[in-house]
């Protein structure tokens, strides 16, 4: 059987100050054990003093077996193997950093470990003779994925290794030889072209809305169509409730610009209605495009708001009480 298993990048382990992606696999006395998902699922440990910048009330609250999450790198030991993380010292531009890259090393891993399975060949001989040069050429692999869409011969002919054969004199000698054999090109091309079709982005923003006339409920929902009315076809606009006052818009949309433009044009819309009844609209979060991540954290929230279990406490957010 071939190895199916290698880590993403050329480096073995990755550098100091970096955000990687986690997912954390159990919880000690001291803090979390996670797998580094873009280095082979090596070990790591985020202890609980790095959980947080406030005092801990509930490490359940922070972090849970299962969960996937960028955290930073504090220490990297190669001779022992241990790596230091920190989910406290990790920025909003690490983050969404991060996971756009995982994303993209996600999908080339992918189609490398099909071809290699397809094949019956090892993973990592894939990644040393095609994928980590492209790494290397292009920033990013995803980006030679790209381009092998509609030109596959511009790329993977340029690829090259070397050799070792043994000459007519019976001496061995080094050749320099095309690094993608034409069975390996035919499983990469026809994996690539199935699986790099666009996918559309969702783009979000979140507002507040308050009237307090008469009828206000009613001028809401009727600004709230004025929003939906914005859109179109291609970037249809959804307008819903999390918890009074605060509404997310949505649409979905292969082009970020105009998916951005069109909710935009429905905050405008619905703010222009509101205000015609003395309401008011608040912008809280610009309309952005959002990953997998943000709308799960959306549904944990909305979740949590409707629970009649929820546990309300005066001065939630200004200190946590260890409980593992």
């Amino acid at each position: 059987m071939p190895n199916l298993e290698c880590r993403m990048y050329e480096a073995k382990y990755p550098e100091v100050d970096m955000a990687v992606m986690i997912q954390v696999k159990n919880i000690a006395d001291m803090g979390a054990y996670v797998s580094l998902l873009e280095y082979n699922n090596i070990e790591g440990m985020i202890l609980f003093s790095e959980l947080s910048r406030l005092r801990i009330r509930s490490v359940s609250s922070l972090i849970k077996v299962g969960r996937q999450e960028p955290v930073m790198v504090l220490r990297v030991d190669r001779d022992k193997g241990y790596i230091d993380l920190s989910k406290r010292r990790v920025s909003v531009e690490d983050i969404q950093a991060c996971e756009e890259r995982y994303n993209k090393s996600k999908l080339v891993h992918s189609i490398m470990r099909h071809v290699a399975e397809t094949l019956d060949i090892d993973l990592e001989e894939l990644y040393i003779h095609i994928g980590w040069p492209l790494y290397r050429k292009y920033g990013h692999a995803f980006e030679a994925l790209k381009i092998i869409v509609t030109d596959p011969d511009s790329v993977l002919d340029a690829l090259t290794r070397e050799a070792k054969e043994v000459g007519a004199d019976g001496q061995e000698v080094t050749k320099v030889v095309r690094a993608v054999t034409p069975e390996v090109k035919d499983a990469l091309v026809r994996n690539i072209t199935r699986r790099m079709t666009l996918q559309p982005l969702e783009i979000r923003a979140d507002i507040e809305m308050k009237c307090f006339q008469f009828d206000g409920v009613l001028h809401i929902k009727e600004a709230m169509r004025k929003a939906e009315a914005a859109g179109n076809d291609d970037c249809p606009v959804k307008i819903k409730l999390v918890a009074p006052p605060l509404y997310v818009l949505t649409t979905q949309t292969l082009d970020k610009e105009q998916g951005i433009s069109i909710l935009n044009n429905a905050i405008k819309a619905c703010t222009e209605e509101i205000e015609r009844h003395k309401g008011k609209l608040t912008m809280k979060e610009a309309p952005r495009a959002v990953s997998e991540r943000d709308d799960k954290l959306l549904a944990e929230h909305m979740a949590k708001l409707q629970s009649t279990n929820t546990e309300v406490d005066g001065d939630e957010g200004s200190e946590e009480e260890v409980d593992t």
